[in-house]
């Protein structure tokens, strides 16, 4: 989804399908190639992966049906990428607005229930229409979800967050973020579905990336 798009209509849903779809435009056999098929950023954006490791990350925005549709492959992705590899989330926001997304993120992160209720989220806005758009429905449904609502208020509203919510937004404008999903590498590469064509393309492009960074090493 494109910073200007706010409202996921139809249209939106049919063309983040098509993004997700294999493309003949970008064959597995092909090679990427820099200004087509990913960026190499003109200044180098800061990565937290320890020595040793390539940092990747995905940009997304909960209530993005592009990246909805993304994270089954996304998810099956991660699980086979090598050991030197420090994949990483980063939620965005486009506007003040989606911060209590952000919010939501860090604090499940912090309480270590990501892997719980990171695909929950997704199905709760996409799949059950509920709204979690303002720190309020976010509590309300937490709280319905068995987690305790004080727990999470103290880590959704901490310093912790809000200083995580401060560093994904300097991260995402060093990538500078127009559109999500989006994928970034080893704080010096950028692709996304509508360079590599589709969503499955650009984890293609990721791969590739990543065995050009390691070769360099």
């Amino acid at each position: 989804m494109k910073r200007r798009d706010f409202v996921a209509g139809a249209a939106s849903l049919a063309t983040g399908a098509a993004m997700l779809a294999p493309q003949v435009t970008l064959a597995q056999t092909s090679t990427p190639q820099a200004g087509a098929d990913y960026v190499k950023l003109k200044q180098p954006a800061p990565v937290e992966a320890p020595a040793g490791k390539i940092e990747v990350v995905e940009f997304f925005w909960y209530s993005c049906p592009h990246c909805h549709a993304f994270e089954p492959a996304l998810s099956e992705w991660v699980k086979r990428l090598p050991k030197d590899v420090a994949f990483k989330r980063v939620p965005i926001a486009f506007r003040d607005d989606y911060v209590p997304q952000q919010k939501l993120y860090f604090a499940l992160e912090s309480m270590g229930l990501l892997d719980t209720f990171h695909a929950k989220v997704f199905a709760a806005i996409h799949g059950e229409r509920q709204n979690l758009n303002t720190a309020d429905g976010i509590t309300e449904w937490i709280a319905k979800q068995g987690v305790d609502r004080t727990k999470f208020l103290a880590n959704f509203n901490s310093f912790s967050s809000t200083t995580k919510v401060n560093r994904a937004t300097q991260l995402m404008n060093a990538y500078a973020i127009e559109g999500v999903p989006a994928i970034g590498v080893a704080g010096n590469f950028y692709t996304d579905g509508g360079l590599a064509k589709s969503m499955e393309g650009a984890l293609r492009v990721a791969d590739y990336l990543i065995a050009q960074v390691r070769a360099k090493r």
